[in-house]
Order: structure tokens, then C-alpha cells, then sequence
């Protein structure tokens, strides 16, 4: 085929930190409040209004706490594990690599007594039907380094007596998630928000402060201090939202406010659902007339609309090494970024070789559109060094 001509607007296909909201310049972080303390009036107002902001956008019920805290998603889970764990048996649910390097803390640093441990490979959900309501539960809605999500809450009962722990990290934003199901819920606003790097979020509901407050003295291990949202009984109200343990970056707050104001024109939440499916589609509709392509999610249910992994199912490519699909991957994605087409669609170093695409809110479908004839043509280059028989 000929090289194609169009090229997306933006090439940032990235996982995180992912694309920047359509019409981003750095002209949004002007009134940023920079060289000022995060504890003045003026520091706790942006951070009071970005959790005001997201709490809004979210619909999140009335009497559930959000706010800033320390070292991204994986910090905001840490904090959870850290210091909610232990009164109860926890089942872990892990079929990736960061849902389940949460099962390697409880086990290997918390040395919990009572971890269920569900897994599955890459491309699939461990059975969620084995939940134990009793239990507290731990589980990642969307699978970043998969491309799978879990499509509802079905599988577990409304008044399920453990908490129900969330890493909704590229999740959030972009699908419907009832939140009144979750006690907490975790996300770094790096991802569908296109956010600047090291900051997360929690989302507390009142059972999990409860169990928190009522953990705070029982807690037999460790606890870093920038985990300890609770130092004596009580967590205060304005102590999540606008008082954060560790000193954040007011550019990145601000960031995250332009990228909340853009969220409410698109028509909020419903609209960044929107955008997002609106992505996955056009890539449903290229790899249902492809010879070479496919999704890395076994099902169309749990197939992500935020992080599409593809694997690719070419004769010639499964005959390879899994050494050699690494590097014929690497050479396809490589391609593309040195034409300045797409950067970082690479996969995720642990899992199987391929391609994966963030096609969160901020990313448009037209660059979708016009990503996808590159991606045929550079498979091809690709395909003709590996097989004269690909290439017909």
C-alpha cells in the first residue's frame, strides 16, 4: 500500500501520562499558584475546588470524601492497603500487571494470614463470581497493560459487608462505574484527564472512613507517613480535600482544574464516556475488516475503551520467538513514531507483543481515524522483512 498522507493532529497515543485536552497550551497554567505555599488560603482554595471539581463531575454521592494524595494511582492504593487491611479475609483479583502486583503487597509486605488470590492472563478476568461479599475486595476496573475492564458491579450485592477496594485508574472518567457500589476507589488524573505525573487520588465512602478511623490504632505493621490520612481518631472534614499530608504541585492543580473545566464543556461525564467509546468504535470497525489484527480482550464485553491492547495474529508473526515478536513489534511501533505519527503505542514491557493505544477523553476520534491507515502500512513494512508470503 502507499504511505498515507494524513497524520493525526496529535500523535500522543501514550498510557500515561496521556494526551493533553484538545486545545491545551501552556497558556492554561497561568494563574497557577506557583512559588506559594499549598497551605494558605489561596492553596487550600485550588486544592478545595479541584476535589470540588472532580467530586462534581463524577456525580459521586454526597457524603463520600475525595482528595490529593502522594505518588500517583499506585500510592492511592498503597495508602488504602496500608491502612484499611486486616480485620477481614481479602479476595485479590488480578489479570495484569499492576492488579496484580496488589496481590505481592498484601502477601509479600502486609503478610496478610487471609488473601484469596484470583488471577488471569493477558486478555482475560479471573472469575469475579468467586467474590466473597463478606470479604474486602480488591480489584482494578481496567486493566491498563491489558486493555480489559470489568464491564459492572453484577457479581457482587449492594450490601456486601467487606470494603470494596477500586483501582480505577484508567477507568475512571471514561466508563460508568457505580460508585455507590465502592468504598474506595483510587486514579491518577495523569490518565483519561491527561494530567501531569506523581499525583492520586482517593474516593472514601463513609464505611471506609469508619473502618480507617477504627484501624488507625490497631494497625500492626508499618505505615509510612504520607499513607497517614488519620493521625488520631478522626478524619476531619477539609483534612482529604483541601489539606493534603505531602506538598503537591500547584502547576499540576491547576492543570487538573483546566482539564475539569474542559470535561463540563463536552458534556461531563456523559460526554467523556462518549468520546472515549467513540474511539474504541472506530477501531472495532478497522479491526473487523483486518487480516492482521486483533484485540488483546477476549470479549467485546471487557474490551477497554481507554487502553486498546492488539495483539497480532498474522501466521508469520506467531511463528516468531517470543523474542523476535518483541522486536518486529517495537520495529512496527518505532516506524510510526519516527513519522511522527504515534508516540509511545508500544506495549506494556510485560505483557504479550503488540500494540496498545490510549484512546481516552482527551484524544480525538479523527486521530483515531487517521492513525489507523499508518498502522497498515507500517505492518506492512514490517511484514515484508519477516515473510515474502504476508504481503500479497
Amino acid at each position: 500500500m502507499e504511505k498515507p498522507t494524513l497524520k493525526p493532529k496529535c500523535p500522543n497515543f501514550s498510557s500515561g501520562p496521556c494526551a493533553k485536552r484538545p486545545g491545551w497550551t501552556v497558556d492554561a497554567l497561568k494563574n497557577a499558584l506557583v512559588g506559594r505555599s499549598h497551605r494558605s488560603k489561596e492553596g487550600k482554595a485550588r486544592l478545595q475546588e479541584v476535589s470540588d471539581r472532580m467530586k462534581a463531575v463524577l456525580k459521586l454521592p454526597a457524603d463520600y470524601r475525595i482528595g490529593v494524595v502522594a505518588g500517583s494511582d499506585t500510592g492511592a492504593v498503597e495508602l488504602a492497603m496500608w491502612t484499611l487491611l486486616g480485620p477481614r479475609s481479602v479476595d485479590i483479583f488480578g489479570w495484569e500487571a499492576f492488579s496484580k502486583g496488589w496481590i505481592t503487597d498484601a502477601v509479600k509486605y502486609l503478610k496478610l494470614k487471609n488473601v484469596n488470590e484470583y488471577k488471569a492472563d493477558f486478555g482475560k478476568l479471573p472469575d469475579l463470581s468467586k467474590a466473597n461479599p463478606q470479604n474486602d475486595i480488591i480489584f482494578t476496573w481496567n486493566g491498563t497493560t491489558s486493555g480489559v475492564k470489568v464491564p459492572d458491579l453484577n457479581w457482587i450485592p449492594k450490601n456486601h459487608e467487606g470494603l470494596m477496594i477500586c483501582d480505577a485508574t484508567s477507568g475512571v472518567f471514561a466508563m460508568d462505574i457505580d460508585f455507590t457500589r465502592l468504598d474506595v476507589v483510587t486514579f491518577s488524573w495523569q490518565k483519561v484527564l491527561g494530567g501531569e505525573a506523581a499525583h492520586g487520588v482517593i474516593i472514601l465512602s463513609p464505611k471506609a472512613v469508619k473502618r480507617m478511623e477504627e484501624q488507625n490504632a490497631k494497625i500492626t505493621w508499618p505505615v509510612p507517613k504520607i499513607f497517614r490520612l488519620v493521625d488520631e481518631k478522626k478524619l476531619l472534614p477539609g483534612e482529604l480535600e483541601y489539606s493534603t499530608i505531602n506538598t503537591p504541585s500547584m502547576l499540576c492543580v491547576e492543570d487538573a482544574i483546566d482539564a475539569l473545566k474542559w470535561a463540563d464543556t463536552v458534556g461531563g461525564l456523559a460526554g467523556l464516556v462518549k468520546r472515549s467509546t467513540a474511539n474504541l468504535a472506530a477501531f472495532e470497525r478497522w479491526v473487523e475488516k483486518s487480516s492482521w489484527i486483533s484485540f488483546l480482550a477476549e470479549t467485546k464485553e471487557t474490551r477497554s475503551n481507554t487502553s486498546v491492547c492488539f495483539k497480532i495474529k498474522a501466521d508469520w508473526f506467531q511463528k516468531l520467538s517470543d523474542e523476535d515478536k518483541v522486536k518486529a513489534a517495537k520495529k512496527l511501533t518505532s516506524m510510526l513514531d519516527k513519522e511522527g505519527v504515534a508516540k509511545d503505542i508500544n506495549s506494556y514491557g510485560k505483557a504479550p507483543a503488540g500494540i496498545r493505544v490510549w484512546c481516552g477523553a482527551t484524544v480525538e476520534t479523527s486521530d483515531i481515524e487517521a492513525l489507523i491507515p499508518w498502522l497498515d502500512w507500517a505492518y506492512e513494512q514490517t511484514a515484508k522483512e519477516y515473510s515474502k508470503e504476508a504481503v500479497k
